[in-house]
């Protein structure tokens, strides 16, 4: 069942998905609100796909705050990237840079109001991605950010990117940290059905010392590490 599930959720999702890039470029002209409900539709239509074609039911433990707040969350698999205009609302999401040259999605994206990431390109990169939070953050729009960079086999902790800290400390807002499960059926060639769960972790305060919200933060997007 995993194979025929994931044989016809690959074309289906996929090829609906291109299509909306579509309709989120055409979206731009009418405004970033329009383009805001084309990407929010995204997200629930891949909710959907893996709802009643791949058989994964969505939990989510907690509650999710409102308005200015970093939200750091683990990343196992593209299925909380995806996610994320369905969980919260209007999220800015810290990017890597590379996925802003995906033809017509890197466009709707920059519009959108991702925040490009780019490890690469020195102390002015930074700096511009420091100015694109803030403005972000003036929008009262939450922000979203994977810790760790990049996707982590489920079951890991790895120890969370410089940059983080550097983030946290310069925005001054304070954390929310969310663990999810996604690795064991979503990561992989043939997904597998079941259950994927958000762990709402406590709100952490923003000044904390570096070592500090580091373990604070690592600890709590773990928690679900020994779940299957």
């Amino acid at each position: 069942m995993a194979v025929l599930r994931s044989l016809i959720y690959y074309p289906v999702f996929y090829g609906i998905s291109a299509l909306i890039v579509i309709a989120s470029v055409l979206a731009i002209a009418f405004g970033r609100k329009a383009l805001h409900r084309v990407v929010a539709y995204w997200g629930r239509w891949h909710a959907w796909c893996v709802r009643n074609i791949l058989g994964i039911n969505i939990v989510t433990e907690g509650e999710l705050p409102e308005g200015n707040v970093l939200i750091a969350v683990k990343h196992e698999s593209y299925f909380e990237a995806i996610d994320m205009p369905r969980l919260l609302d209007f999220p800015a999401v810290f990017a890597k840079r590379e996925l802003f040259q995906i033809p017509g999605w890197g466009y709707s994206a920059n519009v959108y109001g991702l925040i490009p990431v780019s490890r690469e390109d020195g102390a002015k990169a930074l700096r511009q991605m420091l100015r694109t939070a803030r403005e972000r953050v003036k929008e009262g729009r939450p922000l979203v950010i994977f810790p760790e960079g990049t996707r982590i086999p489920h079951g890991q902790s790895h120890a969370l990117q410089s940059g983080f800290a550097g983030i946290y400390k310069l925005l001054g807002l304070q954390v929310v940290p969310v663990a999810v499960n996604s690795g064991p059926l979503y990561h992989r060639l043939w997904k597998r059905s079941g259950t994927i769960t958000y762990k709402i972790g406590e709100p952490i305060p923003a000044g904390l010392p570096r070592a500090e919200i580091e373990a604070r933060v690592q600890e709590a997007i773990n928690a679900l590490n020994t779940s299957d």
